[in-house]
């Protein structure tokens, strides 16, 4: 039995955590984000065995950390009655650990890849609250998973998982451009931050429910990087840069990432304002279906 699954990457612009909660599903983020064109897919071969039994492959970008994944698969491997033989090859089109939502795509393709190869018959939302469950208990992000879940441009307006936290879409066009210099660690900053950044992500959310205007998104996910003190000498000067070409910018949480959102007319100026710089550069659109997957 085979099966592959995709989910996109995504960014958050600003954030309001919810961790006080003693069930993972009811745990999350109020925020605002959209998710990118580019992400992981996500093989999976399930073979008859002894004993249940799973390898992990990645391939792309690298990361040495599989908890995540372990998680899932140890969650479906609960559902199955036959011992089986799990093979897992992660494809990572997006760098890891830069504020791209690589763990919550690798936790959100491969539970959809095994409810099609297992034929666990989960729901989707049943699917989607395992792989949110994984990034919190494996702490590496709040909100990622409903986000990615549903794809396109959103503002998360309740805390959980797919099925009990929501969200509202802004609809928008726009390329996406961003510049990648160095990752940072969701959990170090999850565990150190938190209480400081909630008061401001929090009105974010109520003004941005309002105006659904993405040039608003930008100045405050750059307002909310400022406040949580974020922004390195690096994208500082990337910053400035274009805004001295008259392009607004936000920060991705978290990571040392840059981005934008311009329409096709200014990608050429601004991808000839990044290239001057040594970090990774990625021109994108936004992925407005979220995760999927199918039988092969």
């Amino acid at each position: 039995m085979q099966a592959v699954g995709f989910c996109p990457g995504h960014i958050t612009g600003f954030f309001k955590a919810e961790m006080e909660q003693k069930r993972p599903e009811l745990q999350g983020s109020l925020g605002a984000g959209f998710c990118i064109k580019e992400g992981v897919t996500t093989h999976i071969r399930v073979t008859s065995s002894e004993k249940p039994s799973f390898k992990i492959k990645v391939t792309g970008y690298q990361t040495d950390n599989t908890q995540v994944s372990e998680f899932v698969i140890n969650e479906f491997l609960k559902l199955v009655k036959e011992n089986v033989f799990v093979d897992v090859e992660h494809h990572i089109a997006i760098p890891v650990g830069y504020g791209l939502g690589s763990s919550g795509a690798v936790a959100l393709s491969l539970a959809f890849a095994l409810n099609k190869a297992l034929k666990t018959n989960l729901t989707r939302t049943q699917v989607g609250q395992i792989a949110h469950n994984a990034e919190i208990y494996c702490k590496t992000g709040l909100g990622t998973v409903l986000s990615s879940y549903y794809g396109g441009f959103e503002i998360r307006t309740k805390y959980g998982a797919p099925g009990i936290g929501s969200l509202k879409k802004i609809h928008n066009n726009s390329s996406v451009i961003l510049i990648c210099f160095s990752p940072i660690s969701t959990k170090k900053f999850l565990k150190n931050e938190l209480q400081r950044v909630n008061g401001l992500g929090g009105k974010m959310v109520n003004k941005l429910v309002k105006s659904r205007d993405y040039l608003e998104f930008l100045d405050m996910s750059l307002e909310f990087a400022k406040y949580v003190r974020v922004i390195t000498p690096k994208m500082d000067v990337v910053i400035n840069d274009l805004q001295n070409n008259g392009i607004k910018c936000g920060v991705a949480m978290f990571g040392e990432t840059v981005f934008t959102l311009v329409p096709k007319s200014k990608e050429e100026q601004v991808m000839e304002i990044l290239k001057k710089y040594d970090g990774i550069v990625i021109k994108s659109g936004i992925d407005k279906t979220g995760v999927r997957a199918s039988q092969c």
